[in-house]
């Protein structure tokens, strides 16, 4: 996996999150950074997608109980539908972030070797102390989807501080001093 993230002109940034199938952990990074970066008034300045390594589920909404637990917390994930990455994902989007490392594997196998820079684990934007990886609660109860909020959350802010940081001496939200992302 590249240390670095790729550079990119355009002032949009695309990401894509991933997971196995795309009902459970990526539909959920999606919609808790979509409401994040709408709170900060980023939301303009990235497009977000989730996609499935495997095709399990095309077509087929959240799991109910990802819609359930999101929902207690205000995230809606009711519009959301999976689909498996692509090839043209790879070229498509500018950070492709997995939930686990065998999603980063499997991507890593699959994309060509000149845009494997984009690939990343979701959680490398957690604070310190917490795990690798987003645990996938599929068949698992109520504190795994629980658990799984709790780290995309905490993720997600440091994703978005990581991007667009606050320049020293600025007030307000993240992303106010610059038109472009941060990434080096």
């Amino acid at each position: 996996m590249a240390s670095s993230f790729p550079r990119r002109s355009a002032v949009k940034l695309r990401i894509l999150m991933v997971c196995m199938g795309n009902i459970c952990r990526s539909p959920t990074a999606e919609a808790v950074l979509r409401h994040r970066l709408l709170r900060h008034g980023l939301a303009d300045r990235v497009e977000l997608d989730s996609a499935g390594t495997q095709a399990y589920h095309i077509g087929k909404s959240p799991d109910e109980r990802s819609i359930a637990h999101a929902a207690r917390r205000g995230y809606d994930l009711s519009n959301l539908c999976a689909r498996k990455v692509t090839d043209s994902d790879f070229e498509t989007f500018d950070l492709i972030l997995a939930m686990d490392n065998d999603n980063v594997r499997e991507l890593m196998e699959r994309c060509p070797e000149e845009l494997q820079g984009r690939i990343h684990r979701f959680m490398d934007f957690a604070p310190e102390g917490l795990p690798q990886a987003v645990p996938d609660p599929y068949y698992g109860g109520a504190a795994g989807f629980e658990r799984v909020l709790d780290l995309i959350e905490v993720t997600c802010d440091g994703l978005i501080a990581r991007l667009y940081p606050i320049e020293p001496g600025e007030h307000g939200v993240a992303g106010s001093g610059e038109d472009s992302p941060i990434i080096d």
